[in-house]
């Protein structure tokens, strides 16, 4: 963090000090909501939770070095005490940007976020000091955060926006306000709470509101494959910068292809050239996602032979997220259980199937272990119907449904799209899912483990994981 004396924090948060005995003392480090994660001169920011209660590890915070903890009550050691401390890391997170010289990202979209900031972030490091989430914290608690560890030398802040209503975006634009504003998509994560697309896209268009007007700086960058985004260029005094796949997106990929493996190659053109590209990730969906990694990085004047050799050597690192591992024995495990959405869901089956053309040469199944996608509403069966049948149309050699009503319902959609015999398996919870595997796996499979992240059905991989003798990222 920018350092800043305890004083200067209580005037920008509205606090009271409390245990302070030299307001003058300087907070160097970050600003963490764990108290195991505290490091020397970082403040400590303590929320009741449901379960847990962070003012009760205030003590434990400052003995491992924190110089003050922001509090909602005195918790006997020296504090910041405020009305609310979600709006006092806002606060802070304000004033912090404003006194930096970075340029602020923010994206948003319903499908690939997370794998799109790790793109961002891998790319635009290049070009100077970088910070960027780690995994998804893009609430009203995450994002500050995230913002709160930019230090005096960063050049970029990539800050990944997520919504759950309308309004909730402009609220996080207005603490770290972008001048570039990245939208990947609209499609039906959360649609039962936001109650149709049309909400969402105007949930995520709150991001392209927000930016300066073009005479200033703001860059709108827009898939040019999504209606609802395009149309999003209407609502934003920025400059727009489509990217995709229409031959009138000014970053757009030719040629698209797989790999053997699964993994996308294309060649990226730019305004200012075009060059070859082999990303180690796996499926297709992430052209997309580089895409509009590569719109950005362009935007801050990254040469297009740069930002293709970015792209071909970024990493996932996001955890679950297509996390590919293959086993001593010949098995592959595809983790990308952290979340799943319609859109997501239909992503990683299609990276399945290319990934089960080269096992099915080795005498390999493709397995598909799909959990419930949540919050759909009225839409969830029609869904899960649809993702079942999909997963019989890719030629999925096996579906494993696991759960309740909602793994029925993909069980049924496989059934209905002409699944037979023992093709498509109905299980009640994961560790029947992992006693089904372990005893059907052999060389050369390759198991997709995919669900909401309420169902958890990251621990079927890691189940399958454990005891196998070495594995092997792939």
């Amino acid at each position: 963090m920018i350092p800043l004396s305890l004083a200067e924090i209580t005037a920008i948060v509205g606090g009271q000090q409390h245990d302070i005995p030299d307001p003058d003392a300087l907070a160097t480090g970050s600003v963490v909501i764990d108290s195991r994660e505290v490091v020397p001169g970082g403040l400590f920011a303590a929320f009741a939770g449901e379960h847990v209660d962070g003012h009760d590890y205030a003590g434990r915070a400052i003995d491992a070095g924190a110089v003050a903890v922001l509090a909602t009550r005195p918790v006997g050691v020296p504090a910041i005490v405020v009305p609310d401390v979600v709006a006092a890391l806002g606060a802070l997170a304000r004033a912090v940007v404003e006194r930096l010289g970075a340029t602020v990202v923010g994206l948003t979209g319903s499908a690939g976020k997370t794998s799109t900031k790790d793109l961002i972030g891998q790319l635009l490091e290049r070009l100077g000091p970088t910070v960027c989430p780690a995994g998804n914290l893009n609430n009203e608690i995450g994002l500050p955060v995230t913002a709160l560890r930019a230090a005096e030398d960063t050049r970029h802040l990539v800050l990944e926006m997520g919504a759950r209503g309308v309004g909730h975006i402009r609220y996080l634009a207005e603490l770290t306000p972008p001048r570039i504003g990245l939208v990947l998509n609209v499609g039906t994560a959360h649609i039962g709470e936001f109650g149709g697309r049309e909400r969402i896209a105007l949930a995520k268009g709150e991001l392209v509101e927000a930016l300066p007007a073009a005479a200033e700086g703001g860059v709108a960058v827009l898939n040019a494959d999504d209606p609802l985004v395009r149309a999003m260029s209407t609502r934003t005094k920025a400059r727009t910068v489509l990217f995709g796949e229409s031959a009138d997106a000014d970053v757009r990929a030719e040629g698209v292809r797989l790999t053997p493996a699964g993994q996308p190659a294309f060649t990226l053109h730019t305004p200012s050239g075009c060059a070859d590209v082999t990303m180690r990730l796996y499926g297709e969906h992430h052209v997309s996602n580089a895409l509009a990694a590569a719109a950005v990085a362009h935007e801050l004047g990254m040469p297009v032979q740069e930002i293709a050799s970015a792209l071909s050597g970024a990493g996932q690192l996001s955890r679950w997220r297509m996390e590919v591992t293959e086993r001593a024995d010949g098995v592959t495990i595809v983790n990308d259980a952290y979340n799943a959405n319609p859109e997501s869901m239909r992503a990683a089956l299609r990276a399945l199937a290319a990934m089960g053309e080269a096992a099915r040469a080795q005498g390999g199944r493709t397995w598909a272990v799909l959990g419930q996608m949540a919050e759909l509403g009225e839409e969830s069966l029609a869904e899960h119907d649809a993702v079942g049948r999909l997963a019989v149309r890719l030629n999925v050699s096996k579906l494993v449904a696991v759960g309740d009503r909602e793994a029925a319902w993909l069980c049924m959609g496989a059934y209905n799209e002409g699944s037979w015999g023992e093709e498509s398996v109905h299980v009640s919870d994961v560790q029947a899912a992992v006693d089904l595997l372990r005893s059907e796996l052999r060389p050369g499979d390759v198991v997709l483990v995919k669900g909401s992240r309420s169902v958890g059905l990251e621990r079927v991989a890691q189940q399958l994981l454990v005891g196998e003798g070495e594995v092997t990222g792939r």
